[in-house]
């Protein structure tokens, strides 16, 4: 008997909806179950990056998830006196999109689930809560609570939270630590400030957040103290109290929501566990003060959504999708440790502790280069795999783009003008090369293996060359260089020509003769098949330089 889908997904929140949309994209049947009868309807993520601007405009919904967005938010940070320490607003916008984005998190995860209507392959089920699964030969076996026949499937993906079922089932930790110290998070209607941007109080009587989001909503952060009981904060009086310094008239305040909460810095110890993988906050959990909850979980799915779809349309062998776990969970560990850092910043209450550092973060702003460093948020840690599904042709150097992404400028085609790479590019592989053709580089073979693997071709020229059609082919696409973006990226590194993989991660650089050694390595580390068998003839070729994923270390589990 055939599945009832090729991938089953444990959870509709942003993770999971973003997953499904990728899958649909590919025509992967794709089956997403979750236990709530609908939505969440309340805001909690507040923030989106350019990353995750970028996978949704990967998945054709950007435009509808653009109108519920504050772009270019600037955040601010404030000692106990009001006055400003620290600012960010970073100015450039390298992949696309801007940096930082205020959003309305309910809106946005409606535009995603609008978004899988437009797949038949895609069946979201409401209440539907996954009780226990048993894993096969081939498969997964799900049962469904409430339900007498199990849900069966090639892999099972939770994404469905903390508490996730999905990793408790896996049976892998979940280690790190839970704060002891609560935060009261207050959303509002009809913002009673209205300014668009965001600011953080690191005051010692009560360090505290006030973030603008789209439409009219506000949000304010308050440290409770340990003195102070849950029955106490809940009390509409306390939340009046609270929101006094900030708001004129706080009794007036139209509260759309309040709740306590603690952070968490959590990660599993496997991402993936034979035909079952977890992704977002079951994986990991990190403190909210860099925004990155959400855009992790993003990230997730756009690394895992293409290896998924890869592997169940036979494009690519089962090991690629090992390489999702050795590139996460790496860089969401990073992740955690900036926002765990940052709270213990904001956090003291010790005002001689906060004094001292007040007057380091003054010193480190008096220096230019440490000035830009916090402004354009250089610290943020930047995905750039060491190991996974990439492939080096010779050892790897600090100057190679190899495990990086690639940078998305506006562009002219012979069609277009001023339009973002990646729709130029489209869904999928891409070989892309400045000032040479890569067919006459990778000959008719190799170009014939990544076209039957749906890549596309792109000659990148000055935009002073876009429209001379001395070496025209009809497989390739030319692009110019509308900003003088691409050509100063490939000013600052050797490699002329890029394999690029479906999330924009550079697979592989390399000069320009190198380009056939390269592609072959590649179909390798990739798992990638070509007629009909995964690759692993091993003929002649380089030494292929391959890190092998990191022991990671261990904490304790909840």
């Amino acid at each position: 008997m055939a599945d009832d889908a090729d991938v089953l997904i444990v959870g509709a929140g942003p993770v999971g909806l973003t997953l499904a949309n990728i899958l649909g994209q590919q025509g992967v049947r794709t089956l997403v179950v979750d236990e709530r009868a609908t939505l969440i309807d309340y805001p909690r993520g507040v923030g989106l990056d350019d990353e995750a601007l970028r996978t949704f405009q990967s998945i054709g919904v950007v435009e509808h998830v653009l109108p519920h967005t504050v772009p270019n938010q600037i955040l601010r940070f404030y000692d106990g006196r009001r006055r400003l320490l620290a600012e960010m607003a970073p100015p450039d916008a390298r992949f696309g999109w801007p940096k930082r984005n205020g959003f309305v998190q309910p809106m946005v995860d409606a535009e995603l689930l609008r978004g899988i209507d437009r797949f038949d392959c895609v069946e979201v089920g409401w209440g539907r809560a996954m009780e226990s699964c048993e894993e096969t030969r081939d498969g997964v076996r799900v049962a469904i609570a409430g339900e007498a026949d199990p849900v069966t499937a090639r892999y099972v993906v939770g994404c469905d939270g903390g508490r996730s079922a999905t990793r408790r089932l896996m049976g892998v930790t979940f280690e790190g630590t839970t704060s002891a110290t609560r935060w009261l998070v207050v959303d509002l209607a009809s913002d009673p400030l209205g300014h668009p941007n965001s600011e953080v109080g690191a005051d010692p009587v009560r360090p505290y957040a006030s973030i603008s989001i789209a439409h009219g909503i506000r949000r304010f952060e308050f440290m409770i103290h340990a003195d102070e009981t849950d029955e106490q904060v809940e009390r509409p009086e306390f939340i009046t109290r609270m929101l006094a310094p900030f708001v004129p008239h706080p009794d007036r305040v139209e509260v759309i929501r309040h709740r306590v909460y603690t952070h968490h810095s959590r990660i599993a110890d496997a991402f993936r566990k034979g035909r079952m993988l977890i992704a977002g906050d079951a994986a990991h959990l990190m403190p909210v003060w860099q925004g990155q909850g959400y855009n992790s979980g993003i990230r997730d799915a756009a690394n895992l959504g293409w290896k998924l779809a890869a592997v169940v349309k036979g494009e690519a062998g089962d090991g690629l999708l090992d390489t999702y776990d050795a590139e996460r969970r790496k860089h969401a560990r990073a992740m955690i440790d900036l926002s765990t850092m940052v709270g213990r910043v904001i956090s003291p209450t010790n005002a001689r502790v906060a004094s001292l550092r007040d007057g380091l973060i003054r010193a480190a702003s008096a220096v230019p280069t440490l000035k830009r460093y916090v402004l354009e948020m250089r610290f943020k840690p930047m995905p750039r795999y060491e190991s996974g599904a990439i492939a080096h042709l010779a050892a790897p150097s600090d100057t190679s783009p190899t495990g990086t992404l690639f940078i998305q400028p506006r562009v002219d085609t012979r069609d277009a003008q001023n339009v973002l790479l990646d729709d130029v590019i489209g869904p999928g592989f891409a070989v892309l090369a400045w000032n040479n053709d890569p067919r006459a580089l990778l000959g008719d073979e190799a170009i014939a293996q990544w076209k039957a693997l749906g890549a596309t071709f792109l000659a990148l020229r000055p935009s002073t060359q876009l429209h001379w059609t001395g070496h025209d082919d009809s497989e390739v696409t030319v692009v110019g260089d509308r900003t003088g973006a691409l050509k100063g990226f490939f000013d600052a590194h050797a490699e002329s020509v890029l394999f690029l993989r479906p999330d924009r991660c550079i697979a592989g650089a390399c000069i320009a003769q190198l380009a056939p050694e390269l592609s072959a390595a590649l179909f390798d580390v990739l798992h990638l098949v070509k007629g009909g068998k995964e690759v692993h003839d091993h003929v002649t070729r380089p030494v292929l330089h391959v890190a092998q994923p990191a022991a990671e270390s261990a904490r304790t589990a909840t």
